[in-house]
């Protein structure tokens, strides 16, 4: 079934990437008529309607058994426990999941820890149109007189290292879009990637590893502009650490310096 994160994948490997409609539908073993279905105008979500889907049963129970799978690692192989202890626990503490999707989940770490090569770190070298980072600030401003919080929202070009902010008075999903707009107005143009926290403007849920589950207007706003989203993992700021570097100078300036390139809404 074609979805919203497969349509933006649809696009982009035709306009980015030049592979031929047969080539796509070959590729997703779907028919050519359906490729070339969202390929037409801007379309970037599917015409038909969708079953209901039920919310991920593990949800925000994710980092706990992720500590706990962690915890044993530490431990002797002996002592490690089993997917059937782990779950008594979760249990224990209100988990209303059962054994076989905690069986997969421990299965999926374990194996996700046998294949990799240890700390993986985002290259903090990019090639020009490759990608940006985005993160939000909290600033107090002049308005009218009397100090108001507002929420800046910080796209940076990973290449030039060129930036735009835009400042809100709220941090909703309409400001994330309007200063992607903006943005790609201001650098005339969009990057092939987007790199991004774990927002939840963005990020309905974190699972195992790099897998996460995008907001669907998220996507649809991605899949518009050909940007594939990639969200870093929780607790890991280097991942972006040009905006984050970026934040943080932007912190000592003090309050009565400009900013270059900031747009007021």
């Amino acid at each position: 079934m074609i979805c919203v994160e497969t349509i933006g994948k649809i696009r982009r490997w035709h306009r980015v990437d030049k592979l031929s409609i047969s080539k796509i539908a070959k590729r997703l073993s779907a028919s050519r008529n359906t490729i070339a279905k969202y390929l037409d105008g801007e379309v970037t979500q599917p015409r038909y309607k969708q079953r209901p889907k039920r919310a991920p049963v593990m949800g925000a129970w994710v980092g706990k058994l992720e500590a706990m799978l962690a915890a044993d690692a530490l431990r002797p192989r002996k002592e490690q426990r089993t997917a059937q202890r782990l779950l008594d626990g979760l249990l224990q503490e209100g988990f209303s999941g059962s054994y076989p999707t905690v069986q997969r989940f421990v299965k999926a770490w374990h194996e996700e820890r046998r294949h990799g090569s240890g700390a993986v770190f985002s290259p903090q070298s990019f090639a020009p149109g490759e990608a940006y980072q985005f993160d939000w600030s909290y600033e107090m401003v002049d308005l009218g007189g009397r100090p108001t919080p507002v929420k800046v929202a910080h796209l940076r070009l990973c290449h030039s290292r060129v930036f735009l902010a835009v400042a809100y008075l709220r941090e909703a999903q309409e400001m994330v879009f309007d200063a992607h707009d903006r943005a790609f107005a201001f650098f005339k143009g969009a990057c092939g990637r987007g790199i991004y926290d774990n927002m939840k403007t963005a990020v309905e849920t974190i699972c195992v590893g790099k897998e996460r589950i995008y907001n669907r207007r998220f996507l649809q706003m991605c899949s518009h502009y050909l940007v594939d989203p990639v969200a870093c993992t929780p607790a890991s700021g280097w991942e972006k650490g040009q905006v984050e570097n970026h934040l943080l100078r932007l912190a000592r300036i003090g309050a009565g310096d400009k900013h270059p390139a900031v747009a007021e809404t």
